[in-house]
């Protein structure tokens, strides 16, 4: 049996207690030992419901848990960095969900503070980990679709409910942090480059303030990636990787389920009407539980976590980049 590394959970919201602990309390590698909020009565409620031996009523309590040695932060965008930083100056190795910041300069705090402390700290960009996707870059490096030089991609949800946090603008909503993140690192993972321009266009709420449409086009080096994100237009999702011989099409790219096998495509363009696609078929696989998992081991036996604090700089500027472009109008440098 593996040596678990021992968590605590920093906050019960309601997306770790629904999908990411849960997942984790699957995992071979992690043991998830205490949970913590600020109203010690909903961290107890938590502890109960999922079989967590600790509960408490602050989060500075739990970082000062010796028995601790990893925190998952499912805070507010806004306190991903703050938290993440007393976690680590707490001794704690720290797995944050994305997106890892609001900008590039906290972003870039939180990196000077991994340096000092020595802590493994890493993005929770699950959909790095999952097999669809390692095997989607497997094949476009092995040149089955010929040279990448088109990604297209689309994420949407629905979602006006103004009490909602993501519907909040002063700590972190919006979809460009919250979805077009998503489109933005895959892109950055499959052509294996960083984009040296990008040009948006977004539209705000009118009374929430947030992005609630936004299109973005980042040039790479070999190509272009072009997607979409909404938070106010029918849930959908899909990516398309195309080539000079063949494509690759991601059906659910980024929430894939936990239940039923994930399906990629590869079509090499002989027939329109699809004759000519083959289907790729992966097992069913949480890919948070994948994620603890791998960053645990990364823990145990000392090597880089899936996704370092440097990548999630790299893809917070392309981020503020695509927020720039929307106000000047032009393209704009990451």
């Amino acid at each position: 049996m593996p040596n678990k590394v021992r968590w605590g959970v920093l906050s019960t919201s309601q997306f770790a207690l629904k999908l990411a602990v849960p997942a984790m309390q699957k995992s071979e590698w992690c043991d998830i030992r205490a949970i913590a909020s600020r109203d010690r009565k909903k961290a107890e409620e938590a502890a109960r419901a999922m079989g967590i031996p600790k509960a408490y009523g602050s989060y500075e309590e739990l970082l000062r848990d010796p028995e601790i040695e990893a925190i998952y932060n499912p805070m507010p965008n806004h306190m991903h960095v703050p938290w993440s930083i007393k976690a680590a100056e707490a001794g704690k190795h720290v797995l944050c969900e994305k997106p890892l910041s609001v900008t590039v300069a906290e972003a870039r705090e939180l990196q000077r503070v991994q340096e000092k402390t020595g802590m493994k700290i890493g993005e929770a960009f699950m959909v790095r980990t999952h097999p669809q996707w390692l095997r989607a870059r497997e094949l476009v490096r092995s040149g089955r679709i010929g040279q990448l030089r088109s990604i297209t991609g689309y994420f949407s949800y629905f979602n006006r409910d103004a009490a909602n946090i993501r519907n909040n603008p002063d700590i972190g909503g919006g979809g460009l942090l919250d979805i077009g993140c998503y489109p933005i690192t895959t892109s950055r993972l499959i052509y294996e480059e960083e984009p040296t321009r990008v040009v948006s266009l977004i539209e705000r709420d009118p009374e929430m303030k947030v992005d609630r449409l936004t299109s973005v086009i980042l040039d790479f080096p070999s190509g272009h990636a072009i997607f979409t994100c909404s938070t106010q237009l029918v849930p959908y999702q899909r990516m398309n990787l195309v080539g000079t011989k063949g494509r690759i099409e991601i059906e659910i790219p980024f929430n894939a389920p936990n239940d039923r096998p994930c399906r990629i495509f590869i079509d090499d363009g002989g027939d329109l009407s699809g004759k000519t696609i083959s289907t790729e078929t992966f097992p069913v696989c949480d890919q948070y539980t994948l994620q603890g998992d791998l960053f645990s081991r990364a823990i145990r036996e000392n090597h880089e976590v899936p996704v370092p604090v440097n990548d999630g700089i790299k893809n917070m500027a392309v981020i503020e980049a695509a927020f720039r472009s929307a106000e000047s109008g032009r393209w704009e440098r990451p």
